[in-house]
């Protein structure tokens, strides 16, 4: 999928001028060998630089893995695992080399798809046997972390899918989404935007600017659970919405002023570029005051 040339907010495009680059200045892998025109075909083309790897997922991610599953952790309790954590990101050939006149160039290209909404979601796997089980035809190659979501950023994806089409021995397809990608980008942990104290003092005034709201809850969106292969519901990998806005209304507040009061939080919380910045996606409902 090819991508045209968009304008990027300032601290994602600072994090892909830090991204891998050749001598040349082409974008790279975590080796300096870049993306574009690399042949797969031949011998001596190591798809990785790990040494010694076995391809399985790491003892790491398997045992948090585990843990999200037994509900003894939860979504930033994952995704902040990742860190530092080898991937493996697929790749495609996608030239039209002759093998009958001896030419074996092919380009590859990462794989991004598209997601049930429209948005952009590039697929990362945790071992290669998920990754071939997935696509027989791709290609692994090996990553930290950072590298995979900072080649997500490149790529526009706005989700990062972590092993999509997972068996039940893998557990669990599990969804990261934009602020996290850009967190293990920069090698930071990751705070949830219904975790994120900063983001609830930014959002502190916005009952005062609208007229019949007298409160604002954060909470978990709803769409922030995800399934497990057997069925169970997992804390964490959904695709969102990621940030859930309860508004508090006056008491006796006729359905058309509920529905003003949700307009005018919905108008305020525009302006606040601090909750674009954390939050993936948001719903606004009505909730009763817990006082």
């Amino acid at each position: 999928m090819t991508h045209g040339q968009k304008h990027l907010p300032a601290h994602i495009a600072a994090l892909l001028d830090r991204q891998q680059r050749s001598a040349e200045g082409q974008a790279a892998d975590s080796a300096g060998i870049p993306w574009a025109g690399r042949d797969l075909t031949g011998a001596g083309n190591p798809l990785h630089t790990f040494d010694g790897d076995d391809g399985l997922i790491t003892p790491v991610l398997s045992a948090a893995r585990r843990r999200l599953l037994a509900g003894e952790s939860d979504e930033p309790g994952f995704v902040n695992a990742l860190v530092g954590q080898r991937l493996f990101a697929p790749v495609i050939a996608t030239g039209h080399g002759d093998a009958q006149h001896g030419d074996k160039e092919a380009d590859i290209s990462l794989v991004t798809l598209a997601a049930a909404d429209g948005r952009s979601a590039m697929p990362v796997f945790t071992s290669v046997e998920a990754l071939t089980a997935w696509h027989p035809e791709a290609r692994p190659v090996a990553a930290e972390a950072e590298r995979v979501m900072l080649a997500a950023l490149a790529e526009g994806a706005q989700l990062v899918v972590l092993d999509p089409g997972s068996s039940e021995d893998a557990g669990a397809t599990f969804v990261v989404r934009r602020p996290a990608v850009e967190a293990l980008a920069r090698g930071d942990s990751w705070i949830p935007s219904y975790q994120d104290q900063e983001l609830a003092q930014a959002l502190a005034d916005v009952p005062e600017t609208c007229p019949g709201v007298v409160g604002l809850r954060l909470s978990p969106g709803r769409g922030i659970l995800s399934s497990a292969a057997d069925g169970s519901t997992v804390l964490g990998g959904g695709v969102g919405p990621e940030l859930s806005l309860g508004v508090v209304v006056e008491h006796g507040t006729d359905e058309v002023g509920v529905r003003l009061a949700l307009a005018a939080v919905q108008t305020a919380v525009e302006d606040i570029d601090l909750l674009r910045e954390r939050a993936d996606s948001v719903q606004i409902i009505r909730v009763t005051d817990r006082a």
